[in-house]
């Protein structure tokens, strides 16, 4: 069993800046939680949900264009943790924000963190 919980979000005024943080568990992932690839995806209203940053058991990270600069993914194996500092936030980065892992071949997701941008 694989879980994921998000927390972090909120609502920042733009070009503010959030940082999300996503705690892994499980008997068996927990174990083997640095092997693990883990990201973080976004979905805003009416639209598909999306890749924000990966990062892989290297602690090589991938980001999407979007937020190439912006934000920052990070890890604490030793803790389980997964982080996403989001810094100079626009109104185009409002949605809600959901940590991701697959395992053995199956997708698990969060429960999602809402992150709102706005005056």
């Amino acid at each position: 069993q694989v879980q994921l919980v998000e927390s972090g979000g909120g609502l920042v005024q733009p070009g503010g800046s959030l940082r999300l943080s996503c705690v892994a568990s499980g008997r068996t992932f927990s174990i083997y939680f640095s092997m693990y690839a883990m990201g973080w995806y976004r979905q805003a209203p009416g639209k598909q949900r999306e890749l924000v940053a990966d990062i892989y058991n290297s602690g090589q990270p991938n980001y999407a264009d979007s937020v190439k600069g912006r934000f920052t993914i990070s890890r604490d194996n030793a803790k389980n943790m997964v982080y996403l500092q989001m810094n100079s936030l626009t109104p185009e980065d409002t949605a809600a924000y959901y940590c991701h892992a697959v395992v053995a071949g199956v997708d698990y997701w969060g429960q999602g963190t809402q992150v709102t941008v706005s005056s």
